[in-house]
């Protein structure tokens, strides 16, 4: 394990890897970019440096020793919603991954530019900060609440979406796929609007991680006992937002 001390501003990238020379490769590249990291080789080693440092994201190889990415996004999604990147060596896993509950924001695959990975980051960091694009200040105001007794309200200012006033446990992405449902309901919203939406300078992410999150947001809503509140399919389009 490599832990570099955090300047004073700079934000900490936590990149969980086994292969020396790529976590190398990413760790210079982040530095040159203004970034403090952590390297750890071990997925054991995740969750408590995770709970240790407070990363403000996590590069997550899905192949690790101890145990795989998965099970580590997993537990890491079970208390924190910090941003996390999987990195996975075979194109065809991705599939596999998107329709798999892992509470990942996003996926690339070996090789990869340091380039392309850093400006996701950057990316995830922004969203995560409250930097929302313009088209979607214009789109609604900066508090959504959902029809019925005001029972599930958003917070752009906090990014932060709550039923009857708990917190619902989301990853910016699943933030910002609940916050542009609720804030047209019975809309129907095409898969690729969501996906534009939520992902709209990562050209290369799959439609199909839209079902993934849509999936995670349904299990966090009927944990919280949202009654009346859903996200209904529509078939071959996407989906809407209902309240009964």
């Amino acid at each position: 394990m490599n832990t570099k001390a955090t300047a004073l501003g700079k934000q900490h990238i936590l990149v969980v890897e086994d292969d020396t020379k790529i976590a190398d490769m990413l760790t210079n590249y982040l530095h040159m970019h203004g970034f403090e990291t952590t390297v750890c080789s071990n997925g054991l080693d995740a969750v408590p440096l995770v709970r240790a440092i407070t990363p403000a994201l996590v590069v997550l190889d899905l192949m690790l020793p101890g145990q795989d990415g998965i099970a580590v996004c997993e537990q890491l999604r079970a208390f924190s919603a910090v941003p996390i990147i999987m990195v996975t060596a075979r194109v065809d896993e991705i599939d596999r991954l998107l329709g798999l509950d892992t509470g990942a924001d996003d996926y690339v695959c070996k090789p990869f530019s340091p380039r392309e990975v850093v400006a996701r980051i950057q990316a995830l960091l922004r969203r995560a900060q409250g930097s929302l694009s313009a088209q979607a200040h214009h789109a609604a105001p900066n508090s959504v609440t959902a029809p019925a007794a005001a029972a599930l309200v958003a917070d752009d200012t906090t990014l932060s979406i709550r039923w009857n006033g708990q917190l619902l446990p989301l990853t910016p992405v699943e933030f910002r796929l609940l916050r542009l449902l609720m804030s047209r309901p019975s809309h129907v919203f095409s898969r690729a609007r969501l996906l534009d939406h939520v992902h709209h300078d990562l050209r290369d992410v799959s439609d199909r991680a839209i079902d993934s999150h849509i999936k995670n947001l349904r299990r966090k809503l009927d944990a919280a006992g949202a009654v009346g509140h859903s996200v209904a399919s529509v078939y071959g389009v996407g989906y809407r937002f209902e309240v009964d």
